[in-house]
Parts: structure tokens; C-alpha cells; sequence
């Protein structure tokens, strides 16, 4: 997926359960291109950290890390995105998840570049129902957003996109970057397990704080903790190229629409109105 996407100007952000040998593989026959449109995904544990040591020490390409793990209210976060940012001052270090403007600051405060925004909104996210905690996503971006860049930060809005209008929406509430999960799966490059049904092709996938996900890296669900994902089945979508040209093209028309020469320009050309119906499905859904 990393590969294919780079190809498009797009960075891919590599979930935290690669091993070092894995990256080694995936480094060995990447280009510099490639490498340095992807973000090393990490936990905040010991091993954690010796981890990505490992990793980045595998190639100078490798620029961003993506400090990861769901509930960035933490204490710990920022002290782990303070030793990061000390043991590699010239990466470019992502931090998250949080969904208010103070949060932002003191992560980037500590050292983060980049701070990602979204707790529930994700397609197959469970928090908001398992725990009622959440944040709508698009105030959260308006809100974090003019945080970051009060101290010349950036935020990655993640989650809650279902179409490329959701994308177009998110860069004009003030989101520098904006990362897909459920638009992006179910692809030839997606690396998931692909299921035969009723003469039809899917796809399985799951968050990654899911029952599968834990089952699969974790050794199942702690016994402290509910599963706070979903598993489900996705059409079979063929090559990622499709889909990625076709949320480009529609950004790229967003940019248009309304008068923005680039993306930065989005959220000083864009006016939000709540509506009741974004699309007329008189004859069905696009």
C-alpha cells in the first residue's frame, strides 16, 4: 500500500505489529521515495522505542515517526513524545490521538510536529458506543487545527471520511493532513485476508483495537479492557489506483469550487453549513 500510494504524492502511515526483520524486507526493495512518504508507527512502551531505534537505524529515508495509541490524555504520551523528540531530533515526529485544543498544544509543546485528531469517528470504531467518550470529528479539526497552528504545529484529521467531499471538508476545517482507513480498504494492496461468499469476493477488515486485531498481535483482548473495534467484510475493490485518483479528483475540484490555488488555501476559502441531506438519493446512493 505504501508503494502504490507514494506514487500519487500520498504518505502511508505503517501500523506498529511489523517486526524489524519485516521493515528490513520492505526497506531493502523500497525506493527513497517510498521511504520518505512513510510513517513509522509506534507504541510508547520500552520495547516499543528500542523498536523504532531498530527500524529508523535501517534507512536515512525514514523521516516520520507516528507516535500511536488511542487515548493521547496521557501523561506518559508527553513525556515519551519529550524523549523521542530527544533521541531524534531531526525526525519529524506525529503524536496522538486528542481531540481539544490544549491537549494539541502540549504535545507539540513536548516535541511533536504533528498531532493526529480523532477519538470514534473511525468506520470501524467502537469507542464512542463501548465507552461514550468521542468528540465529533469536524469541531475537532476546527478546534485543533487553530491550536497547532497557533504554535506552528500541524494536525492529521483521522477518521470519519466516507467520500472525497469528507476529505475536501476536512482540509478546509484546517486539517493539514487527512488519514484514511475504511475509504482505503478492501484493495488488491491492502494486505488483508480475502473471503470467498456466495459466488461474491470480500475483504476483511477491522480496527485496530478490535477483537481480530488483538487476537492477531496482541495475544486476544486483556481481561481490564473491552475490544473497541469492529470486524467486518468489504466488497473486493481491485487496485487502490482507482480509488485514490478518484479522491484526488475530487479535492482537486473542491480546490476549484471555490477558489483555493492549494491545499493550505482551503480553510481561508471555506464556509460550513449544516444541512439535513448532502446528497439526493432519489435513484440511489453514488
Amino acid at each position: 500500500m505504501a508503494a502504490a500510494l507514494a506514487k500519487h504524492g500520498v504518505m502511508t502511515a505503517v501500523h506498529k505489529h511489523y517486526t524489524v526483520e519485516d521493515w528490513a524486507e520492505f526497506v531493502k526493495g523500497a525506493d527513497a521515495e517510498t521511504l520518505s512518504k512513510v510513517m513509522v508507527s509506534t507504541g510508547t512502551s520500552e520495547a516499543d522505542f528500542q523498536k523504532t531505534q531498530d527500524i529508523l537505524s535501517l534507512s536515512n529515508d525514514l523521516i516520520f515517526i507516528c507516535i500511536d495509541i488511542a487515548n493521547g490524555y496521557s501523561e506518559h504520551l508527553v513525556d515519551y513524545v519529550q524523549r523521542v523528540r530527544n533521541a531524534f531530533p531531526d525526525k519529524v515526529i506525529s503524536a496522538g490521538n486528542v481531540v481539544t485544543g490544549d491537549m494539541v498544544e502540549e504535545l507539540i509543546l513536548a516535541g511533536a510536529d504533528i498531532v493526529k485528531v480523532g477519538i470514534g469517528p473511525g468506520s470501524v470504531c467502537t469507542t464512542r458506543v463501548k465507552t461514550g467518550v468521542g468528540y465529533p470529528q469536524l469541531s475537532a479539526i476546527i478546534e485543533c487545527a487553530d491550536a497547532a497552528h497557533g504554535l506552528g504545529g500541524r494536525i492529521i484529521g483521522d477518521g470519519g471520511c466516507t467520500c472525497a467531499g469528507d476529505v475536501a471538508k476536512a482540509f478546509g476545517g484546517g486539517a493539514d493532513f487527512v488519514m484514511l482507513g475504511g475509504m482505503l480498504a478492501g484493495h488488491e494492496e491492502s494486505g488483508g485476508e480475502v473471503i470467498e461468499q456466495d459466488g461474491k469476493t470480500y475483504m476483511k477488515f477491522y480496527g485496530m483495537s478490535s477483537q481480530s486485531a488483538m487476537d492477531k498481535h496482541s495475544g486476544g483482548v486483556a481481561k481490564y479492557r473491552a475490544a473497541e473495534g469492529k470486524t467486518v467484510l468489504l466488497p473486493y475493490r481491485g487496485s487502490v489506483d482507482f480509488t485514490i485518483e478518484d479522491i484526488l479528483g475530487g479535492v482537486r475540484s473542491t480546490c476549484t469550487y471555490v477558489g483555493a490555488s492549494a491545499l493550505r488555501e482551503l480553510t481561508k476559502r471555506t464556509t460550513f453549513i449544516r444541512v439535513l441531506e448532502q446528497e439526493n438519493n432519489v435513484f440511489g446512493k453514488e
